[in-house]
């Protein structure tokens, strides 16, 4: 599985992940909305909107704001809403494969918007299923290396189902099937062990190596340019490109 943390470092590099935390609390918000309405307002029964709150407030997101996204979900006050999850596909430039997912309580809005976003950054929207066979559904769970010895949570992983743990800055990685995972992660919990996050992940086969630093500097708009749509949740991408080629792109 090579590469399949390849475009989480590229976005690091390219300062991606420097959003407003309006932006972040708006994302959260969604993730909440639609983990209540699949599996129920009671975070101790629906380990999906467990995970997710745990997060949100580790990013200091207000606790109104937690519950008005549970109510949202569940059909609750003044603010419910039906908000679905979708996914896209398309291609970028020099042929790279992305998954877009979204939270949306416009499917057509959102359509016509991603379809405006591929088209303008020099992509194309594809048909359902053209890309997503090039990946693999995976669950993954995000530890701080400082909380575990590595030879530790290596033991525990391992007994408790998952598939591979890697070692990233700052954190360990533990991949689990996408059908294991809120399991892997109780047994964790079980052990003593804290995470700082788990959440289903789009993993590529094989990675498409891009070279040219023009189009190289196209893909990396278009991926940008989509998380920075309100309804997009996450994108992933079989980038592959180099740190020397990435060291010469502008930030």
């Amino acid at each position: 599985m090579s590469g399949h943390s390849k475009w989480s470092k590229v976005k690091r590099a390219k300062g991606a992940l420097d959003v407003k935390r309006g932006a972040i609390f708006s994302k959260f918000a969604k993730e909440i909305s639609v983990a209540a309405r699949l599996g129920g307002g009671d975070p101790e029964g629906n380990p999906r909107l467990r995970s997710v709150i745990e997060m949100a407030r580790a990013q200091s997101m207000p606790n109104d704001n937690i519950d008005r996204a549970i109510k949202r979900g569940t059909g609750e006050g003044v603010d419910a809403s039906h908000i679905e999850e979708i996914i896209y596909e398309g291609y970028g430039p020099g042929g790279v494969a992305i998954i877009v997912e979204a939270a949306t309580d416009n499917k057509n809005r959102t359509a016509a918007e991603m379809r405006h976003i591929f088209t303008k950054n020099h992509g194309n929207l594809a048909t359902s299923g053209s890309v997503s066979y090039m990946f693999h559904k995976k669950g993954r769970i995000s530890v701080a290396r400082a909380a575990i010895e590595e030879e530790r949570l290596f033991d525990l992983a391992l007994e408790a189902g998952a598939e591979e743990l890697t070692s990233e800055e700052g954190e360990y990685v533990i991949l689990t099937s996408h059908d294991q995972l809120y399991a892997v992660a109780e047994t964790l919990k079980t052990a003593g062990v804290t995470t700082d996050g788990l959440k289903f992940t789009f993993i590529p086969d094989t990675t498409v190596p891009v070279t040219d630093e023009a189009a190289a500097l196209q893909v990396l708009n278009l991926c940008d340019r989509l998380e920075q749509d309100d309804d997009v949740q996450n994108v992933y991408s079989n980038l592959d490109i180099s740190d020397e080629l990435l060291a010469k792109l502008p930030a």
